[in-house]
């Protein structure tokens, strides 16, 4: 009991971490963003990163859920799409905030899409609520791919 607490904790605050070292080597994120032409709807930059906190423990959970399932199947596509949406995930506020490449990161977005969608069907065929985690991620993915290619249509 004690080992799945743990490798709960771990799975969560390692994502947490992936995520704030992104935010880390993207920069002043704050500053970038209230400087920006926005689309429509686009949130007020204090919601983004509450919203990505929650998000970060619910992917840290979904990962957890797989590696604690007691399904027979093999697990190592499924790690593999983790793997790949985490390193989209993480690299996109570089490109996008660090390095200003607003068209670059927007690509980067809609893969990160495609990839949670992906990562989604993999988990459903392990664990039905490692995939339930993925929805609000793939929500506010979707969202954020619309936000980003309209940043960089009016920027």
């Amino acid at each position: 009991m004690l080992k799945r607490f743990f490798t709960l904790l771990a799975c969560v605050i390692g994502v947490e971490l992936v995520g704030s070292i992104s935010g880390f080597f993207a920069g002043d994120i704050p500053a970038v963003y209230a400087q920006l032409n926005k689309p429509l709807f686009s949130p007020p930059g204090s919601l983004v990163g509450t919203v990505w906190i929650i998000l970060y423990a619910l992917i840290g959970l979904a990962l957890f859920l797989v590696i604690d399932s007691k399904e027979r199947r093999s697990k190592t596509f499924a790690y593999l799409l983790f793997a790949i949406q985490l390193i989209l995930n993480f690299i996109w506020s570089i490109i996008f905030f660090g390095a200003s490449h607003f068209w670059i990161a927007s690509f980067i977005s809609l893969f990160l899409l495609i990839s949670i969608l992906f990562s989604i069907r993999e988990f459903r065929r392990i664990s039905k609520v490692a995939a339930i985690c993925f929805i609000p991620y793939l929500a506010w993915v979707a969202f954020a791919t619309y936000l980003s290619f309209g940043l960089a249509i009016l920027n």
